[in-house]
């Protein structure tokens, strides 16, 4: 992950979509490459659990930290870091501060696209919000996985941030596309605009970079009735729906199937969702 990515065409096949996304440098929040810096000098002071809740406030930063831990573990007989405190466990605090450097940001990356960056931050906030609500809905069911359910939500649509990132304008096409019509399918606008659908990007990533199994099942969009699966997919759907307010037409849809989930009537899954927000 070296090398700055700036695509203004889309690429002819998914797997060419991967080879470009997956060598290419991923940038962070200007806060957190901040904070890591503040950290650096004093870091025999710094312990897992902390450090892991400071990169898990950043849908990126964790990304690049648990792809590095997986790498790492590759052919050794270790479990799975599916969070950002389990990976720095898994590597160390030295070798973190070894390993990663000072970090290159978002805001540097997209310094001359403002749009761009307003719409990745969009995307940022929402995976912020959703991964609350996930660990709110795990919490509230006492899933003993619930850091890992945060985890999966906060990721969940990392892709389209790779995107925002690498190809800005692509993706605001998409995002001009659904703007002129409040009835596009995401999927639909992806494929007229890239060829391919951004959640097949997000799995093959997962794949490539060795990605903890248990993350990509729980952030795969099947069906599933899986509990860990549904909190996750109705935390992403609820905070997609309400980015922009409490009032529109999927929310009453979505608290229905989040009261089912909790085993809740209607008003106090509303009660409780306040209270995540």
């Amino acid at each position: 992950m070296s090398e700055r990515l700036c695509l203004t065409t889309p690429l002819p096949t998914l797997e060419a979509w991967v080879d470009a996304f997956a060598t290419a440098e991923i940038p962070v929040l200007a806060e957190t490459a901040e904070a890591l810096e503040q950290l650096r000098p004093i870091e025999d002071e710094v312990d897992a659990h902390s450090l892991g809740e400071l990169v898990a406030t950043d849908p990126l930063m964790t990304l690049k930290l648990l792809a590095h831990a997986s790498e790492l573990r590759r052919g050794r007989l270790m479990a799975d870091a599916e969070t950002p405190t389990a990976a720095l466990v898994l590597m160390g605090i030295t070798p973190f501060f070894r390993d990663f450097g000072p970090q290159p940001t978002l805001e540097q990356a997209l310094a001359d696209h403002e749009e761009a960056l307003l719409g990745l931050s969009r995307v940022m906030q929402r995976a912020e919000r959703a991964s609350r609500y996930a660990l709110g809905f795990a919490v509230h069911r006492t899933d003993p996985d619930a850091s890992i359910i945060h985890s999966a939500a906060l990721l969940h649509d990392f892709a389209e941030m790779l995107l925002w990132v690498h190809a800005p304008e692509l993706a605001l096409q998409i995002a001009r596309l659904q703007q002129d019509d409040r009835q596009l399918r995401s999927v639909v606008a992806q494929r007229q605009v890239l060829g391919i659908e951004l959640h097949a990007l997000e799995q093959a990533l997962m794949r490539r970079w060795h990605l903890p199994e248990l993350l990509a099942r729980i952030t795969a969009d099947e069906q599933s009735r899986d509990p860990q699966v549904r909190s996750v997919q109705l935390a992403v759907r609820l905070a997609r729906h309400t980015a922009r307010g409490w009032d529109d037409t999927a929310v009453p849809d979505d608290v229905h199937d989040i009261a089912e989930l909790l085993n809740l009537g209607l008003e106090p899954t509303l009660k409780l969702l306040r209270e995540f927000d």
